[in-house]
């Protein structure tokens, strides 16, 4: 595909193909317009948007990524759920063995992971839970007596080990796909060039006569729509570079 080159548009990414998507649907319903504007904004014009925009769509988000990256979610969500249930069971213990330690469930590092649980945090339920399992292993003895097993413990570190294994693949996905996008800049400078220009004949042909229209082919406002939906994906978040708009 495209070579490295710098970005000519200043939204995100994920944001482009979106906006894209928008004007794509209005040049199609005001294609007559258009055409009899200039012969060379017909069909055929519109179907090269169209392809452009696949095009982008498939390098910020790729179906095949984006399923592997909905799995691993699910999965991280999953094991954060049986945490719950492991960590009631551990508070069980602690509170029995009091006396013998004395530490609190806040002190033991249970309250901060609980919290992190909730908030659906993975970074914070990974580092209040290495917490956790490294008091775990200091009262061992102790927690025995209550009836603490090493099967509780293998799914504590289970699912610690889990948790790591998928947060490093959502980072190393992630980091592919902003190096991929990175080499393939061409691509969605060549998309934004089609954009202004659908932008800037759609204002030519509704300045004045519609003023809904010319807000559907005014950069600015598409940028609105397009940053709200962005924010509905799993698209990946990257750094805004200074650029032009139309």
């Amino acid at each position: 595909m495209g070579t490295n080159s710098n970005r000519s548009y200043n939204c995100k990414n994920e944001e482009l193909p979106v906006i894209c998507r928008y004007t794509l649907f209005s040049l199609k319903r005001d294609l007559a317009d258009f055409t009899a504007y200039s012969p060379k904004l017909n069909d055929a014009y519109a179907s090269a948007y169209e392809t452009k925009i696949a095009t982008a769509e498939e390098l910020v988000s790729p179906k095949s990524e984006t399923a592997e990256k909905k799995k691993i979610t699910d999965r991280i969500t999953a094991s954060m759920a049986a945490l719950i249930a492991y960590t009631n069971h551990l508070n069980g213990y602690l509170e029995m063995a009091n006396g013998k330690i004395n530490l609190s469930a806040t002190n033991f590092g249970l309250t901060a992971l609980r919290k992190g649980i909730a908030a659906h945090d993975p970074e914070k339920v990974i580092d209040r839970l290495k917490d956790v399992i490294k008091n775990i292993s200091k009262y061992r003895e102790d927690l025995t007596e209550q009836g603490f097993t090493d099967a509780l413990l293998e799914k504590l570190t289970g699912t610690y080990a889990s948790l790591i294994a998928d947060r490093q693949t959502q980072y190393e996905l992630l980091a592919n796909r902003k190096a991929l996008v990175q080499k393939n800049v061409s691509v969605f400078n060549d998309l934004y060039n089609q954009l202004q220009e659908v932008c800037r004949i759609g204002k030519i042909l509704y300045a004045g006569v519609d003023p809904v229209k010319v807000k559907e082919y005014t950069f600015t406002e598409l940028k609105k729509q397009g940053g709200r939906s962005s924010k509905n994906t799993e698209a990946a978040s990257e750094e805004n570079n200074s650029g032009t708009t139309n």
